[in-house]
């Protein structure tokens, strides 16, 4: 199998190439090279790649910046992953589409399946939301919903508390927010499963097992770091309410998935906290 990578360099992408399987073959690209939102380009690179698979690791994912670039956002979110869809049709193979929890507005009381209404409650999300909608219309994509990505290398939320507890007396995080914290390295492994497996067209939902805070993630940060010797000291982490930390744009309240469908295909699903351990080993071995 070969793959078009898109988007290369961010967690998802970088995590890709780290677990490509053997026997297939990674052309991979970054926004220095290929700009998403060129259709001609976008269609030239297909065409020299001959790819059985384009993969969209390329994304706008400032949720907060999106409120004041909505233009930016929906070029790259949605308008962009419409001419990826086409390429695939033009030239005979599929898209393979990444996609976020935030598309739904936080409100349910169970987790969420792939079947659900999506009401989208910011531009992110509604970009988001778009670029699905764009990569459905082609008839041959899939698209995973995932949330919460973090891996040892990029900007995310682990790595982010890292440098706060070795920078602050304290740290204070929205205990109000629940979600699933999903380590990269699995949501790779998961896409290269499903298309080893040539699923079916459609919508799936990936995370990590289990539920938390963006409190209890940061207290587990904290806790495994000090065991593995990446923090030297222990701060307090004092759990906020969303109103204390105002952004511009909102987040969902709730926002697990229901991953059920998609573990039918993919067995290897393990709990959140089991890979941020093996985060931060790859990180302390790095």
């Amino acid at each position: 199998m070969k793959i078009l990578l898109l988007g290369g360099g961010g967690q998802v992408a970088s995590a890709m190439v780290a677990c490509r399987p053997a026997g297939h073959e990674v052309v991979e690209t970054s926004i220095q090279n290929l700009d998403v939102t060129d259709a001609a380009a976008l269609m030239a690179a297909t065409a020299k790649a001959e790819p059985d698979w384009i993969v969209n690791g390329a994304a706008y994912t400032a949720v907060d910046k999106a409120e004041s670039e909505p233009d930016l956002a929906k070029a790259i979110n949605d308008m962009a992953v419409g001419n990826m869809a086409r390429a695939a049709t033009r030239y005979g193979c599929r898209l393979m589409h990444i996609s976020t929890d935030f598309v739904f507005d936080g409100r349910s009381n169970r987790a969420y399946l792939p079947t659900d209404e999506p009401k989208p409650n910011s531009v992110y999300a509604e970009t988001k939301l778009g670029g699905e909608r764009q990569a459905l219309a082609e008839g041959h994509s899939i698209i995973v919903r995932t949330a919460w990505v973090y891996a040892s290398a990029g900007r995310n939320f682990p790595l982010t508390m890292l440098r706060l507890m070795r920078e602050k007396p304290e740290v204070r995080v929205v205990a109000d927010q629940i979600g699933t914290p999903t380590w990269a390295t699995g949501i790779a492994q998961t896409l290269w499963c499903l298309m080893d497996r040539s699923a079916a067209p459609g919508i799936y939902h990936w995370t990590d097992l289990g539920v938390a805070s963006w409190y209890d993630f940061a207290v587990a940060v904290q806790e495994e770091a000090l065991e593995r010797g990446l923090l030297d000291r222990k701060v307090p982490v004092i759990p906020i309410a969303t109103e204390e930390y105002p952004t511009p744009a909102r987040r969902p309240a709730f926002s697990v998935l229901n991953t059920d469908s998609t573990r039918a295909l993919v067995k290897t699903a393990h709990h959140w906290r089991h890979n941020l351990r093996m985060m931060l080993n790859e990180l302390r071995t790095a």
